[in-house]
């Protein structure tokens, strides 16, 4: 009888709840439930998701029958979100000139940027983050658009990179912020995971001030020439996952791919000009204020692991006297590969320590407590130190390439204090 009740119990339950419209089905928020462009749909569907579940999910299948989701504008991100990625595509639109994500707490104009909290970003099963096929802007904010970067150099016009902008004289002719994939400022826990980023303007992802942060399972196809029509073009400063001020707790595990710049850069620099030191500015690769002001703006307490690139592996500098300190390496390999030529003819390092052309140079022991281990690679130089560091300690390093010795010094060895180098070889 007690279980005749249980099954009678359950069936009315279930009836009730598919009546008032609250099944597990109906609860679950996808873009395809809204009307307007994809962008929009996405939009709506994270607003949604806001005020209710806090989770939202695209799918594969876009209701208006492609398989590609069109970015024109960035996806912005609220606080306390889950956007579930399931094995969908999002590509850029020719026409936008935004990032495919963001914060919603910064962006243009934003003087007084507040905090973000719980963002994430969950792959499922094949991810796909890709580029515009014709990017109206790329690079960095330094550089000025082209559409044939390789005549401007030749023309001695200097840092330079391709956008079809460059065509339009009254609009922006110089990249910016908006380049980056993926764009994160002053939030407070935030995970990325499972995706594999293509083309991206600039950085594939880049995090400004922000704490409680795991990032996994990236690849990153980023080479430094892309196909416009059937001509190639240079795209300038293309890094992989870039860590800027104030960056802390960062977890990042097995990041591989093509990159056409660093793979994971930690840059903590206070060389920028007045224009890029407030909020909310286009004329920075930052979306916050650029500078540092204090310990708070410290880069420290950050892990990577398991990393392999055909170009730079883990970069790590500051200027002045920015603060870089306490990162742990452990596994990156670099590796040059036939398919793919490098940028700059070649690899310079696998671990870069310190950094030169960002304004003054580092002060001693700004950069301190870096630990690496389980170091390979073929390029320039295994690991290159070029600040006046201090305890740092690195272990376990098999090197082929051209430097007579796996670690070199552009900086007097008397300079550093407390640098130990464990086990590391030279081979054929």
């Amino acid at each position: 009888m007690q279980k005749i009740w249980w099954t009678v119990f359950t069936v009315l339950f279930s009836w009730g709840m598919v009546k008032g419209g609250e099944s597990s089905e109906s609860l679950e928020i996808t873009p395809n439930a809204f009307q307007g462009t994809d962008t929009q749909r996405i939009r709506q569907a994270v607003e949604k998701a806001s005020r209710t579940t806090h989770i939202i999910r695209i799918p594969a299948e876009n209701a208006n029958g492609s398989s590609v989701w069109m970015i024109d504008d960035a996806i912005l991100l609220p606080s306390n979100i889950r956007v579930i990625l399931d094995n969908c595509t999002l590509q850029l639109s020719d026409q936008s000139r935004d990032n495919m994500f963001r914060s919603d707490n910064v962006g243009d104009g934003i003087e007084n940027p507040g905090w973000n909290r719980d963002i994430h970003l969950v792959g499922m099963g094949r991810v796909i983050l890709r580029g515009a096929a014709n990017p109206r802007s790329t690079g960095d904010g330094a550089r000025k658009l082209t559409l044939d970067p390789v005549a401007s150099q030749k023309k001695g016009i200097g840092r330079v990179s391709y956008g079809s902008d460059a065509a339009f004289p009254d609009r922006k002719q110089t990249g910016d912020w908006r380049n980056i994939m993926v764009l994160i400022a002053k939030v407070d826990g935030f995970s990325l995971t499972n995706v594999r980023i293509e083309h991206s303007h600039a950085w594939a992802v880049s995090f400004e001030r922000t704490l409680n942060a795991r990032i996994s399972d990236i690849q990153i196809h980023n080479p430094e020439e892309i196909a416009i029509g059937n001509r190639k073009v240079k795209v300038y400063n293309k890094d992989g996952i870039n860590l800027r001020q104030g960056c802390k707790y960062f977890r990042i595990n097995n990041i591989d791919g093509i990159n056409g710049d660093d793979l994971v850069a930690l840059s903590s620099l206070d060389v920028q000009p007045a224009l890029t030191r407030v909020n909310g500015t286009l004329f920075s690769t930052m979306v916050t204020r650029s500078g540092w002001y204090g310990p708070e703006d410290d880069i420290e307490q950050v892990f990577i692991t398991n990393c392999q690139t055909n170009y730079t592996g883990v970069a790590i500098r500051a200027s002045d006297s920015a603060s870089v300190h306490h990162v742990y390496v452990n596994g990156v390999i670099t590796k040059a590969r036939p398919d793919t030529p490098p940028p700059y003819g070649g690899s310079p390092y696998t671990l870069l320590v310190g950094g030169k052309g960002y304004g003054a140079p580092s002060q001693p022991g700004k950069i301190n407590n870096i630990y690496a281990f389980n170091l390979m690679g073929d390029g320039k130089n295994l690991v290159l130190i070029e600040a006046p560091v201090e305890n740092c300690r690195f272990v376990n390093g098999i090197y082929t390439g051209i430097a007579p010795q796996p670690v070199t010094f552009n900086v007097p060895v008397t300079d550093t204090k407390g640098v130990s180098v464990e086990n590391f070889m030279k081979m054929p």
